[in-house]
C-alpha cells in the first residue's frame, strides 16, 4: 500500500488499480486504510462491531471521528445491534448448515489436519485464533457482541469440534423454528420477553447452555474460514441466528438493554402471514460507546440536530462543545410557510382522526394545485407514510384533483420498489430541465428523504403534507420508549416530537443545497402552528420564519409565495455574494495544522459552498 500514489480514490479506483498490479483489490483496500489521511466510509464501518473489528480496529486513538450527517445516528446505533429473524432465514439457516456438515465430513476424510489445527487453536482462546486479535484490557475498539470477561477465554468444550458445533446450531435453530410456530398458530399472538426469560426458555427446551451461545457467532466464522467457504452470501442467515444467539446470551444478565418480540405477522402485504422474532436494541449507546471510549475526538454534525441536547442523552456521553449555527448567507433565500387552513378556512392536518375528513383531502389536493400553478420547475410533496400517499392520491384521482395538476406539471411518485424510483426521479429531471416542471410525491423516511438533493431548478419548494410521526403500535417503538422513559427519563411525546421534527426537517432541506440556490418550505398541518412542534425546527430554518409566515390559509400563503419568487427572481448581486464567501488565503490557511481535544462535539450547521 506504501506504493500506491498520493490522491483521493474510490473503489472503482482501487479495483482498477489494485487489478494493474495483480493484486487482490480487497486487500489491497485494507492496507490502504492504515496509511491514507483520510477515510470516507458508511456509519456502519465505525459503529456495527462485526464490520469495525475488520475495518476500523487499526485507526489510530488520535484519529478524529466526524459523523456527517448524523441526525438518525442513534437508530444506526440500534440497527447494527438488532437482528430480525423470519421463517424463510431458518429454513435457509437449515440448509446453511447441511452444507456445512457435508463439507466437515468431506474435510474430515480428506484433510482431517486442517480440523485439528482449527481445534486446537480453539483451546487457546479466540484472541490466539485471530478472531479477535486484541486483548480485552487495550482501548482499541473491542466487540460490542462479546462482553470483555469472554474474550480471553477458550471456546467452551462442546462447541469447539465442527461436527459439535453443526449440531450445536441445528438445536439452535430448531427451537426457533417451534417458537415461531407457536405465535403463529391459532393461540399464539404477540409476545415480548427480556433477554434473560428467552434464554432460560431456550436453555429449558434445547439444554444449550449460555457460555456456549456467546461464542456462536465468532465460532461460526472460525469454521467457515477453517472450511475456506467462498461464497459467504450464502451464509448470511445462519451469520444471523448467530449473532442472535451471542447477543442474546452477552446482554441476558443485568438491566435489560434488549427485548425480544415475537410478532405473528411481520409484513404489511395483505393476505401474508410472516411471524418474526426480533431482538430489538433498545439503547443506541452501546454500539458508539467503544469509539467514545477510544479516539480523543469525536465530531457528531448535521444540519439537522434538533433540539441539540437530546443527542447526549440518547448516546449517553458528555459533549465538550455544543454548538447551533445560523445559515450565513446575502439573501433571505429560504421561506418557510405554516399553512394551516385551506381557502375554505377549515383546519387541515393529517393527525389520525382527520386525515380521512374529505374536506382536509380536497384542501390539501386544492393547495397542491394551486402551488403547482404559482411555482416554476420543480416541487416536492412528502407525505407522512405509504399508506397515506397511496390513499390520497386515490381520492384525489377521484375527485379529478390529479387532472388538474397535470396541467400545470407532470406527476412522479415514489414507490417502494428502488428500480422504479430511480427511473421516477430521472424523468422528473428531464421534466425540469424542459422548462414543462415536475411534481415528485414522495415519503419521509424514504429514499428521497434522505439522499437525494434537489438543487436549483429541481426544488423550488417543498411541501410536507402533516407530521411523519412513527406507527406508535410499533411493539418494538413502544418497548424503546418504555425504556427511554424508566432509564433515561426521555418522556414518550418529546421523543416521539423530536423524532418527527427531524424528519421533517430532512424533508425540507432538501431545497437548498448552495449559496445561490433558493426554495419555498411549506409545513401543510395546523399542528406546525404549536411552539412545541415549531422549536424543535432546526436554527438555521427558524432564523426565517417570522410571525408573517405562521397560521397561513392557502389564499395568503400563495400572496407569500409570489412574492418570495418574485425577490429571489432577481440577477443575483455578486458583490453581496462574496461577501459570505472565504477567500482563496482564507481556505489555505484552514489547512493548516490543528491541535483539536475533546472528548466529544455535536454541532448543527447548514451546508455551505466555499469558493
Amino acid at each position: 500500500a506504501t506504493s500506491l500514489p498520493s490522491g483521493i480514490f474510490d473503489l472503482d479506483n482501487l479495483k482498477r488499480w489494485g487489478k494493474g498490479k495483480g493484486w487482490c483489490p480487497y486487500y489491497l483496500t485494507r492496507q490502504a486504510i492504515n496509511h491514507a489521511n483520510i477515510l470516507v466510509f458508511n456509519y456502519q464501518y465505525m459503529l456495527d462491531p462485526k464490520v469495525a473489528r475488520m475495518v476500523s480496529k487499526e485507526l489510530e486513538a488520535e484519529s478524529i471521528i466526524v459523523f456527517d450527517e448524523a441526525h438518525n445516528i442513534d437508530s444506526v446505533c440500534i440497527e447494527a445491534l438488532s437482528v430480525t429473524i423470519n421463517e424463510r432465514a431458518l429454513e435457509q439457516a437449515t440448509r446453511s448448515l447441511g452444507r456445512l456438515s457435508s463439507e466437515v465430513s468431506r474435510i474430515e476424510a480428506t484433510d482431517s489436519q486442517r480440523l485439528r489445527n482449527e481445534y486446537r487453536t480453539l483451546v487457546n482462546g479466540l484472541i490466539e485464533q485471530g478472531l479477535l486479535n486484541t486483548p480485552a484490557n487495550d482501548a482499541a475498539l473491542t466487540s460490542n457482541v462479546l462482553a470483555p470477561d469472554v474474550l480471553d477465554q477458550a471456546v467452551p468444550g462442546n462447541i469447539r469440534r465442527a461436527k459439535h458445533f453443526v449440531g450445536f446450531m441445528k438445536k439452535l435453530v430448531e427451537h426457533l423454528k417451534t417458537r415461531l410456530r407457536t405465535i403463529a398458530g391459532p393461540n399464539g399472538g404477540v409476545q415480548s420477553e427480556t433477554p434473560l426469560a428467552f434464554l432460560h426458555r431456550m436453555m429449558n427446551g434445547t439444554s444449550l447452555e449460555a457460555k456456549a451461545l456467546k461464542f456462536a457467532y465468532s465460532r461460526l466464522n472460525s469454521l467457515l474460514r477453517t472450511l475456506q467457504v467462498s461464497n459467504l452470501d450464502d451464509f448470511n442467515a445462519l451469520s444471523d441466528v448467530a449473532d442472535f444467539a451471542t447477543l442474546l446470551a452477552t446482554y441476558s444478565e443485568g438491566v435489560p438493554k434488549f427485548a425480544i418480540i415475537l410478532e405473528p405477522n411481520g409484513t404489511t402485504i395483505p393476505g401474508v402471514t410472516d411471524p418474526v422474532i426480533q431482538l430489538a436494541c433498545l439503547d443506541s449507546s452501546l454500539a458508539i460507546a467503544p469509539l467514545f471510549k477510544r479516539f480523543g475526538s469525536v465530531i457528531i454534525t448535521s444540519g439537522t440536530l434538533s433540539p441539540i441536547d437530546l443527542y447526549p442523552k440518547l448516546l449517553q456521553f458528555e459533549p465538550r462543545v455544543s454548538e447551533s449555527l445560523n445559515m450565513f448567507t446575502f439573501r433571505p433565500c429560504i421561506r418557510p410557510l405554516v399553512i394551516t387552513r385551506g381557502s375554505d378556512q377549515m383546519a387541515i392536518s393529517t393527525k389520525f382522526d382527520d386525515r380521512g375528513d374529505m374536506g382536509v383531502v380536497r384542501n390539501y389536493g386544492a393547495m397542491l394545485v394551486e402551488l403547482c400553478a404559482h411555482i416554476p420547475d420543480g416541487v416536492v410533496a412528502f407525505f407522512t407514510s405509504y399508506s397515506y400517499m397511496e390513499s390520497i392520491i386515490s381520492e384525489w384521482d377521484a375527485m379529478g384533483i390529479l387532472r388538474q395538476l397535470t396541467k400545470h406539471k407532470l406527476v412522479f411518485i415514489e414507490t417502494k420498489d428502488v428500480v422504479e424510483t430511480t427511473l421516477a426521479l430521472d424523468n422528473y429531471r428531464r421534466a425540469c430541465d424542459s422548462g414543462r416542471g415536475a411534481v415528485f410525491l414522495s415519503v419521509a423516511r424514504g429514499k428521497v428523504s434522505e439522499g437525494i438533493n434537489f438543487d436549483r431548478h429541481y426544488g423550488r419548494a417543498v411541501i410536507m403534507f402533516g407530521i411523519p410521526f412513527q406507527y406508535t403500535l410499533s411493539h418494538v417503538l413502544r418497548a424503546r420508549l418504555e425504556y427511554l422513559q424508566t432509564h433515561y427519563q426521555i418522556r414518550e411525546q418529546d421523543f416521539l416530537n423530536f423524532d418527527a421534527l427531524r424528519q421533517v426537517s430532512q424533508c425540507v432541506g432538501r431545497v437548498i443545497r448552495s449559496k445561490t440556490d433558493y426554495g419555498l418550505m411549506i409545513l401543510a398541518d395546523s399542528r406546525y402552528n404549536r411552539e412545541d412542534k415549531r422549536s424543535k425546527l432546526p436554527k438555521w430554518i427558524k432564523q426565517f420564519m417570522n410571525e408573517g409566515c405562521l397560521n397561513l390559509s392557502t389564499d395568503t400563503a400563495l400572496q407569500h409565495v409570489r412574492q418570495f419568487l418574485r425577490v429571489m427572481g432577481q440577477p443575483v448581486d455578486q458583490t453581496a455574494l462574496q461577501s459570505v464567501l472565504l477567500p482563496l488565503k482564507d481556505i489555505e490557511s484552514l489547512a493548516a495544522p490543528a491541535v483539536i481535544q475533546s472528548e466529544g462535539m455535536l454541532t448543527e450547521s447548514n451546508t455551505a459552498v466555499l469558493k
